[in-house]
C-alpha cells in the first residue's frame, strides 16, 4: 500500500481527474498536490511576472490560490486531506526534483488547455518527461 503520492496541478481538466483518482484509489495515502508557477515560455511572461514581485514566494502562494482552493475542494468531497506546495519554475523539473521524495507521482495526461503543438513547443510535454525521468513510478490519468 503506498503511502505518500505527488499529484501535480495545474488549471486543467486532466489535474483534477488526476486528483480525484489518487484520492479514490489510495484511501490510506498522504496526497500532497503541487502546482508550480513561473512557467518558462518564449515570451517570459509568467516568470518575468514573478521576478518583478517584491516577495516571489508570497506571489507564486496568491498564484497557486485557486488551484489549491479546486484541489481542497475535490478533496472535501471525498473526506479527505491534502497538502499543498508551491514550485517555482520548470513544472517537469520540478516535479521530476521532488519525486523521490514520495512513493509515486500521479498526473493528469495534459496540461492546461493549450493548444498540443504550443504547449510542446512551449514547455515540452510535462506528462511524457516525468515518465522518462521520475525515479519513482508514475500514474497517468486522463
Amino acid at each position: 500500500m503506498l503511502s505518500t503520492i505527488l499529484v501535480p496541478m495545474d488549471d486543467s481538466k486532466h489535474a483534477d481527474h488526476a486528483l480525484e483518482y489518487a484520492l479514490e484509489n489510495f484511501p490510506e495515502a498522504d496526497v500532497t498536490v503541487l502546482h508550480v508557477v513561473g512557467v518558462p515560455s518564449m515570451m517570459m511572461g509568467d516568470a518575468v511576472g514573478l521576478t518583478l514581485e517584491d516577495n516571489i514566494s508570497e506571489a507564486a502562494a496568491e498564484r497557486a490560490e485557486p488551484v489549491f482552493d479546486r484541489a481542497h475542494d475535490i478533496a472535501d468531497e471525498r473526506d479527505r486531506e491534502i497538502k499543498t506546495i508551491v514550485g517555482i519554475g520548470h513544472p517537469a523539473r520540478n516535479i521530476v526534483d521532488r519525486a523521490d521524495e514520495y512513493e509515486t507521482v500521479v498526473l493528469g495526461s495534459h496540461g492546461e488547455d493549450w493548444d498540443r503543438a504550443t504547449r510542446r513547443f512551449l514547455v515540452g510535454n510535462v506528462a511524457e518527461t516525468v515518465l522518462k525521468r521520475s525515479p519513482v513510478p508514475v500514474t497517468i490519468v486522463r
